[in-house]
């Protein structure tokens, strides 16, 4: 039996600290949702388990990372002196710029006070007796809080792969999300890259600059797009910056939390060569806007074909050798049912002589050796190996924390055929438990900054709710879970995400139940049900009053 079980029960010594709320991680969610607390006036604890400030944007720091929604998109909007004040360098921020950007924020509002730096939750259970949550930390410290809120981030859980002979490896291994904050000099190496998502897409160009032969081992090829990324243009800030508020506003009514000009016709019933335009058009502007070039790409397979195959006919107009492109033009998924990767140069750098793509779909690979890696048709001498293999998303960060609700039921059993959840922010049997951006929500589906910014706030402005009319607790209801996760399935449904086999569904975890995990209905119309809820006085909870 844990610490935090036995305290249930009064076995284990009391806690050391008491707050009103503990925070779990500092990254983008982490550090607003400290920011709105302490405006609340309540005592909060921010536990962190990296040596900073920053999440993912710590953690991340492998050649190449940047991300995929533009600069000025993906920033906080909840302070017009910060959007005026900040100046973004590019159209997509590298990861070095936001993190500076994060440390600004973290010091510019004074949240460092509350933030526990290198120190990872481990377990945490409700105590009903008390109505509170025990918090314990892997120094062995407790804490107990009035409430609990997972700030833990969708992509934090890393995957490593289970692979024969991974720990024998005598060469240097890095994984792409715990990279050496150092940075890694590949000159001269023979490198092996496993993995071709949005980190492997982001890595492999830059690897192949360093190294003397880069060797790409691929299961399943992506579809990427180019981002066009430029150095962001003074006249375009100024613009965006003398009509922030109405942009942001415009953003968290769309679909994707991004502003994004979709053609409403069906890409069927536009002539052949009209609709190879509209796809050039998207493909030289750049980013994930692609999707929206027909109101239909997301919804129909046939119409989903047509953006697919313009992909395709650009991977071979790029990669020289036709038998490469082939191997790296993706088939048997719908364009965008896997995450839409954004890329400088990927399908560029298989022309060069020191790269060769390695299909492991064809020839799986078998070991690694002390001196590489062995496929089952050749063999592959290497000094590093990268795994570029993601993580267990939306539901591993929150699992791997031995989280107990009422009676002790883990987490783990409640979810054990899939994650349920009320909004994507609150779980039946787990009183004064808060997730942002959980399963049930839009989360990647998004850009993830407006998602957070509305759960932080819902949020908030829930706690704020609860203190001032004198209640204890809130928790989600059976039915209005089951109800949500009814009304999840049924939007996935007239989707084409359940046609992959993804990390959105969880096939990249093997054993992990087969559900998509991001709400598909877009945070325009996910937004309007959270108000409506809160309107209702929280319908689909239930509020207590202390004893």
């Amino acid at each position: 039996m844990s610490d935090v079980q036995s305290n249930r029960s009064g076995d284990s010594p009391a806690p050391r600290g008491r707050v009103d709320a503990v925070v779990v991680g500092a990254g983008f969610a982490g550090l607003y949702m400290l920011y709105r607390l302490r405006r609340l006036g309540l005592s909060v604890r921010v536990y962190e388990a990296g040596g900073g400030v920053g999440g993912t944007w710590y953690w991340n720091r492998y050649p190449g990372a940047r991300c995929d929604i533009a600069s000025m998109d993906y920033s906080y909007s909840f302070s017009p002196e910060l959007q005026q004040e900040w100046t973004w360098t590019e159209r997509y921020a590298t990861q070095p710029e936001i993190l500076r950007y994060l440390e600004h924020v973290a010091d510019r509002f004074e949240l460092r006070a509350h933030i526990q730096l290198r120190t990872r939750v481990t377990a945490a259970a409700f105590d009903e007796a008390t109505d509170r949550w025990v918090i314990r930390t892997d120094d062995g410290a407790s804490v107990s809080a009035g409430f609990l809120i997972m700030a833990t981030g969708c992509l934090s859980a890393a995957k490593v792969p289970d692979l024969e002979g991974l720990e024998a490896f005598r060469g240097e291994r890095y994984h792409t999300s715990h990279w050496p904050h150092g940075g890694v000099d590949f000159t001269g190496k023979r490198v092996g890259v496993i993995g071709t998502g949005s980190s492997g897409v982001q890595v492999i160009p830059a690897i192949a600059e360093q190294a003397a032969r880069l060797f790409v081992f691929q299961r399943t090829p992506c579809f990427s797009v180019p981002a066009r990324n430029a150095p962001l243009e003074a006249a375009y800030e100024s613009r965006m910056k003398a009509n922030y508020a109405e942009h942001r506003q415009r953003a968290r009514e769309t679909r994707a939390g991004v502003i994004m000009d979709v053609d409403p016709r069906s890409a069927l019933e536009v002539p052949p060569e009209e609709r190879e335009r509209a796809y050039q058009a998207r493909w030289e502007q750049g980013g994930t806007g692609f999707l929206a070039t027909f109101s239909d790409v997301m919804r129909s397979r046939e119409a989903n074909e047509t953006a697919a195959e313009f992909v395709r006919s650009r991977i071979r107009a790029t990669v020289r050798d036709p038998d490469v492109a082939e191997a790296l033009s993706p088939r048997g998924y719908p364009l965008g049912t896997r995450r839409l990767c954004v890329d400088t140069g990927y399908y560029e750098t298989f022309n060069r002589e020191n790269v060769t793509l390695v299909d492991v779909k064809a020839s799986p690979i078998e070991e690694i050796t002390k001196a590489g890696l062995r496929t089952r048709s050749a063999e592959y001498a290497l000094d590093s190996l990268v795994l570029a293999t993601g993580f267990d998303a939306m539901t591993g960060a929150l699992t791997r924390i031995e989280l107990r609700g009422r009676g002790g039921e883990p987490l783990t059993a409640r979810w054990a055929d899939g994650p349920r959840t009320y909004l994507g922010v609150a779980i039946a049997g787990f009183p004064n438990l808060f997730t942002i951006t959980g399963p049930g929500s839009p989360s990647v589906f998004s850009n993830a900054i407006v998602s957070i910014e509305q759960h932080v706030e819902w949020i908030a402005e829930c706690i704020a709710y609860l203190r001032e009319r004198g209640f204890a607790c809130i928790e989600a209801t059976a039915e209005a879970e089951e109800g949500w996760v009814a009304h999840a399935n049924e939007v996935a449904e007239g989707t084409l995400y359940p046609l992959a086999s993804s990390w959105y569904v969880g096939a990249n975890i093997p054993g992990k139940p087969r559900v998509l995990m991001p709400y598909a209905g877009g945070v325009g119309a996910y937004r309007k049900r959270c108000e409506a809820v809160a309107a209702q006085g929280y319908e689909g909870f239930s509020l207590s009053r202390a004893g």
